[in-house]
C-alpha cells in the first residue's frame, strides 16, 4: 500500500508509510482509491485530492464495514469538490458516523459548509467586530488576546479560509496595537499620541512597500524550497557523471522554466516563474528558458514571442533561450542507444489496444504487448523506417520497455516517438518523427545541468519515469520537485477552456482583461511588481491552492497606491454651471501628482465658470444620509478652496437633469462641506475636459467556482456574466491625462485604479481606459 499511496495520492514517504501501516487508515485509503476509480477520477484530479482522502482516512472513528456506504459517500464529496478544507471533512465524519439511515444530502451541505463563499469583506467586517467586542481584553493581555479571538472567529466564521482570517486579525491588531514586541506599558503610554504622530501610524504600512515583496528570497529560504538539496548532492548510478556535472557548472544551482509553445502564460505560470528565476538568483545560480517545443502542430510564433516578452516583463532575464529542438538528433541517438540496451521498442499497436493493455476503462489486468520482445535489430531498423517515413502517422511508436505491472501508470512502457507528418516552426521538415514528453524533459534537463527541475504536482508520477530514463541511458541525473498549482476564484486557466472563450466570441480575444492570462492582467493595469509580491508572499508548497482573487487585487491596489498618478475623471457627466462666476473665468490650480510621493510633482488643471461633476454626486432631492450635492444643500470640490450650493436645475423634455445651476460659495454661507467630490473644468484654451472611453471590467464569471457542477449545473458557459464589461463611451478626465502613454497607470479620485489600453490613439488625443481595480471604498458611502 505505500508505493500506492505514493504514486496515486501523491504522498510524501513518510505519510505513506504511516498510513500503510495504520490498521484503520490504510485499509479505508486503498478503499477510497477503488471508489475513486469506480467514479473515473483521473490520475491527475486524484492527486490534487490526496492530502484531502488521507485526512477523510485519518479522522473516520473506525474501520466498521457497515459504515463504509457513508465512508464513501464523504469520499465522493471529495471527487465532487464539495468538500475542500480539513474543517469540512472534520465536520463531514462527525455528520457522517452519526447519521441515521442514508445521508440526505441537503442536511449534509448544510453542517459541512458545502459551497458557502466567505468573502474577504465578511472577514474584515467579523474580525473588526470580535477585535471590538474584546477591548477589555486587549487592553490587559495586549497581543496576548490574540488566541482567544481566533478562537472566536473560528467558530464565527467556520468555513471561511483560516489563513485568511489569520491574515486579517493581525492586520487589525497590528493597526491597533503596534507591534508584537511593544511591551504593553509602552502601548499604553502612547494611547494619546499627538496629531503627527497619530497621522505618521495612520501612513504606516501593514506590510512591507510591495516593491521590496516583490525582490524577496523568503520564500526560498523558508519552508520546503529550503529543504533542497544543494548542487551535488543528488545521487547518481555513477559517480563520475556527478563529478562530470560539477566540473560544467561550477556547483552553481541551475534551473530552467520550460513552457510549451503553444498557449499564453497565466498567472499560475507567473508562480512557476518565481520559483524557478527566484530559487536560481536566491542562490546565485542560472536561469534557462527552454522552449518545449516537441509538438509542431499546436506551436506558433506568436507564443515564443508573448512567453519571452512575459518573463522579460515580470523582471526576469534567462541566462540563455534554449529549444527542446536543438537537441532533436541528439534525442534520436539516444533514443537508438536505449533500443540496443534492450529499453525501448516499435510498437505497432493502436491506441484502443494500448489503453486495453492497461487495463482499459474497467483498470483490470494488465498485460505486455506482442512487439515487446522483438529482436533488437529489428526494432533499430523499425525505428529507423519512423524516421524515413516509411509509416504513416498512428502506425509506429517507439515505447521504452519499463514495467507493465508497476503500480504507477507512468512505468507501463510510455511512448517515446510518434510519427507525425507537421512542418516544424524550425527544423522544418527535416523530421516526421517527434520525442515525447515524457521522453525529451528529463533528457534536456540532464543537457542543460539542471540541479533543481521544479515542476507542478501534476508531474509528480513522471517523477520515478523521469529517473528511470537518465539512469537507463546513464546520463547526469538532475532532482525533480513538485509544488502545488496556483488557482484563482473566478479564473478560468485550462488552455483549451481559454481557447473556447476566445474562438466562440465569449471575450475579446486572448488579451481581454477579464482574463487571467499574463497578457490580460498587463493590459488590465496590473503591475509586474504586485504580481511577483503576490505569488512570493503565499509562499510554495505542495499543496494545490484556490486564492481569493480579492487578495491579489489587493497586492495590485497597494501597489497603484504607491505609484500611481492621481487624476480627476467623470464617468457619466453632469454641467455645473457657477452662476455667480464671470464667463471668462479662469484660474489654474496647481494639484499633487501623488500625495504620497512628493518627487512626482504638480500639474496646473484649470478652474472655469462651466464644471462637469459625476450624475451619481447629484439629487434634484436628497435625505440626511446623502452629503453630495443637491438642491439647497453644498458639496466641496476637491482641490478648490470653497465649496458650491446647487440652487436649481435644467431639464430636458424627458424631465432628466441636463444641468445644474450653483453658486460658488467664497463667502462661506454654508459652512465646512461634509464631502468633497472630484470634478473637471470646461475650458477649450487648455484642452479641458479631455475626452475618454472608459471599460469597467467585472468578473467574467458569476461563481467564484464556474466548475462547481452543484452551483453551476448547466457547464462552466453558462456562469459566463454578461454584465462583466461596463462601457461608458462620453467620460471626462482631467489635462493631467494628455501626456500619457499606452499602459500608464493613474487613480482616478473616488473611482479606482485605471490603465491606458492599446486600443487608444494617444498621438491623437484619443484614450481608452480600463479599470484595474476599484478602490477600498465603503460601498455605502454617502
Amino acid at each position: 500500500m505505500e508505493s500506492l499511496f505514493a504514486g496515486r495520492l501523491g504522498l510524501n514517504t513518510q505519510q505513506s508509510k504511516e498510513l500503510a501501516a495504520h490498521k484503520k487508515s490504510g485499509p479505508l485509503l486503498a478503499f477510497f482509491i477503488e471508489e475513486a476509480d469506480a467514479a473515473s477520477i483521473a490520475p491527475t484530479e486524484l492527486l490534487a485530492i490526496g492530502s484531502l482522502l488521507s485526512a477523510l482516512a485519518v479522522a473516520w472513528k473506525k474501520d466498521d464495514p457497515a459504515l463504509r456506504p457513508k465512508a464513501a459517500y464523504v469520499a465522493r464529496a471529495i471527487f465532487d469538490a464539495r468538500l475542500k478544507s480539513v474543517d469540512q471533512i472534520t465536520a463531514a465524519v462527525k455528520f457522517a458516523e452519526s447519521a441515521k439511515g442514508e445521508i440526505d444530502s441537503v442536511t449534509f451541505d448544510a453542517a459541512c459548509g458545502v459551497g458557502v463563499v466567505v468573502t474577504p469583506e465578511e472577514i474584515s467586517a467579523a474580525v473588526a467586530k470580535v477585535i471590538k467586542s474584546k477591548k477589555e481584553d486587549l487592553d490587559k493581555k495586549y497581543w496576548a488576546a490574540q488566541g482567544p479571538i481566533l478562537g472566536v472567529l473560528r467558530t464565527e466564521l467556520r468555513w471561511a479560509n483560516s489563513a485568511l482570517v489569520k491574515e486579517e486579525v493581525d492586520k487589525q491588531l497590528l493597526a491597533l496595537l503596534g507591534p508584537k514586541d511593544a511591551a504593553p506599558k509602552e502601548k499604553k503610554e502612547a494611547a494619546k499620541p499627538t496629531a503627527a504622530a497619530a497621522s505618521t501610524a495612520q501612513a504606516a504600512p501593514l506590510r512591507p512597500p510591495i516593491t521590496e515583496l516583490a525582490k524577496s528570497f523568503k520564500y526560498v529560504f523558508e519552508g520546503q524550497l529550503a529543504a533542497l538539496h544543494k548542487p551535488g548532492g543528488n545521487p547518481q548510478i555513477k559517480e563520475s557523471l556527478m563529478k562530470e556535472h560539477l566540473a560544467r557548472t561550477g556547483g552553481k544551482v541551475v534551473t530552467r522554466f520550460p513552457p510549451e509553445p503553444n498557449g499564453f502564460l497565466h498567472i499560475g505560470h507567473a508562480k512557476a516563474i518565481n520559483i524557478n528565476f527566484g530559487y536560481a538568483q536566491a542562490h546565485k545560480g542560472i536561469t534557462y528558458l527552454r522552449y518545449d517545443d516537441t509538438n509542431p502542430e499546436a506551436e506558433e510564433e506568436k507564443y515564443f514571442t508573448s512567453i519571452l516578452d512575459m518573463v522579460n516583463w515580470l523582471g526576469f532575464e534567462p541566462h540563455a533561450v534554449t529549444y527542446s529542438s536543438d537537441h532533436f538528433q541528439r534525442l534520436y541517438d539516444l533514443a537508438v542507444e536505449l533500443i540496443k540496451r534492450d529499453k525501448a521498442y516499435v510498437c505497432h499497436c493502436t491506441g484502443a489496444e494500448i489503453h486495453e493493455m492497461r487495463g482499459g476503462d474497467a483498470m483490470g489486468e494488465r498485460s505486455e504487448c506482442s512487439h515487446r520482445n522483438r529482436p533488437i535489430e529489428e526494432s533499430v531498423r523499425e525505428f529507423k523506417r519512423m524516421k524515413d517515413g516509411e509509416y504513416g502517422e498512428g502506425e509506429a511508436i517507439l515505447r521504452m520497455k519499463m514495467d507493465m505491472f508497476n503500480p504507477s501508470p507512468q512505468f507501463w512502457d510510455l511512448v517515446a516517438y510518434r510519427v507525425m507528418f507537421t512542418r516544424h516552426h524550425r527544423s522544418g521538415d527535416q523530421w516526421c518523427i517527434y520525442p515525447t514528453y515524457d521522453y525529451t524533459h528529463c533528457l534536456c534537463d540532464s543537457f542543460e545541468d539542471i540541479t533543481h527541475s521544479l515542476c507542478t504536482t501534476e508531474f509528480q508520477l513522471s517523477r520515478e519515469s523521469y529517473y528511470w530514463l537518465v539512469d537507463a541511458l546513464e546520463l547526469y541525473k538532475p532532482v525533480q520537485w513538485e509544488y502545488g498549482r496556483l488557482n484563482l476564484t473566478y479564473a478560468i486557466l485550462s488552455k483549451r477552456k481559454l481557447l473556447k472563450l476566445v474562438n466562440e466570441g465569449h471575450v475579446r480575444g486572448w488579451d481581454d482583461p477579464r482574463l487571467y492570462t499574463l497578457i490580460a492582467v498587463r493590459r488590465r493595469g496590473f503591475t509586474p511588481e504586485a504580481i511577483n509580491a503576490f505569488v512570493r508572499d503565499i509562499g510554495v508548497t505542495t499543496a494545490n491552492t484556490v486564492i481569493p482573487v480579492e487578495r491579489l487585487e489587493n497586492y495590485v491596489r497597494d501597489h497603484l497606491n504607491e505609484v500611481a498618478e492621481r487624476r480627476m475623471a467623470i464617468l457619466n457627466p453632469l454641467k455645473v454651471t457657477l452662476s455667480n462666476l464671470p464667463a471668462n473665468h479662469r484660474e489654474l490650480v496647481a494639484v499633487a501628482n501623488n500625495p504620497l510621493d512628493k518627487s512626482a510633482g504638480d500639474r496646473k488643471v484649470p478652474f472655469t465658470k462651466t464644471i462637469y461633476i459625476d450624475a451619481s454626486d447629484f439629487r434634484e432631492s436628497a435625505g440626511s444620509e446623502f452629503y453630495r450635492l443637491s438642491l439647497g444643500k453644498s458639496v466641496g470640490l476637491l482641490q478648490i478652496p470653497h465649496p458650491i450650493i446647487a440652487t436649481k436645475v435644467v431639464k430636458d423634455d424627458r424631465g432628466n437633469v441636463v444641468e445644474v445651476v450653483a453658486e460658488y460659495d467664497t463667502a462661506g454661507k454654508s459652512g465646512k462641506p461634509k464631502a468633497y467630490i472630484q470634478w473637471v473644468a470646461d475650458s477649450p484654451k487648455d484642452k479641458s475636459p479631455v475626452r475618454v472611453e472608459v471599460r469597467n471590467y467585472g468578473q467574467l464569471f458569476k461563481h467564484p467556482n464556474p466548475m462547481d457542477k452543484k452551483l453551476v449545473p448547466d457547464g462552466w458557459l453558462s456562469d459566463i456574466n454578461k454584465n462583466s464589461l461596463e462601457v461608458l463611451p462620453d467620460a471626462m478626465v482631467d489635462i493631467g491625462v494628455l501626456s500619457a502613454k499606452v499602459e500608464d497607470r493613474f487613480q482616478f479620485l473616488r473611482l479606482g485604479y485605471y490603465c491606458v489600453d492599446p486600443d487608444s490613439d494617444v498621438a491623437k488625443g484619443k484614450f481608452v481606459f480600463n479599470r484595474t481595480v476599484s478602490l477600498k471604498e465603503d460601498a455605502g458611502k454617502s
